[in-house]
């Protein structure tokens, strides 16, 4: 639970690539940026099942061998949503090559899915990891 007093929250992601080395990117919903796909730990998951749980809500992909890539924490992963509730966030990264699952261009959490090549893909949105 998120209130005006900070808590700390672990959000978890994937970077998933295709056999033609391509990234997929997701167009979120709720701020209409393009980014990876991942959110929130809840309560009783370990971190590579949120991984996964938020890439199959989110794209339809069920993902298998996940390889860490990063974990990024303190005071300037902090943030203020607009209704006054505070995190400190845990960011954890994940890749993936290894996915099965029928791919779900668009639901009500991505306005758009897409698999980009590394030399063309969109701006990614990272205000909340500090980038």
């Amino acid at each position: 639970m998120v209130g005006h007093e900070k808590v700390l929250m672990v959000v978890l992601g994937a970077i998933v690539f295709d056999k033609e080395h391509r990234v997929l990117m997701q167009r979120r919903s709720d701020n209409g940026q393009w980014g990876f796909s991942g959110g929130f730990m809840e309560l009783g998951e370990n971190i590579q099942d949120t991984a996964r749980r938020e890439v199959y809500e989110e794209t339809g992909l069920k993902l298998g061998k996940l390889e860490l890539l990063s974990i990024h924490s303190g005071p300037q992963y902090d943030k203020t949503f607009p209704n006054g509730n505070q995190v400190s966030l845990v960011l954890i990264s994940f890749t993936c090559t290894d996915y099965t699952g029928e791919f779900i261009e668009q639901n009500e959490k991505s306005l758009q899915n897409k698999f980009f090549s590394l030399k063309h893909y969109p701006t990614i949105y990272l205000r909340n990891i500090g980038c």
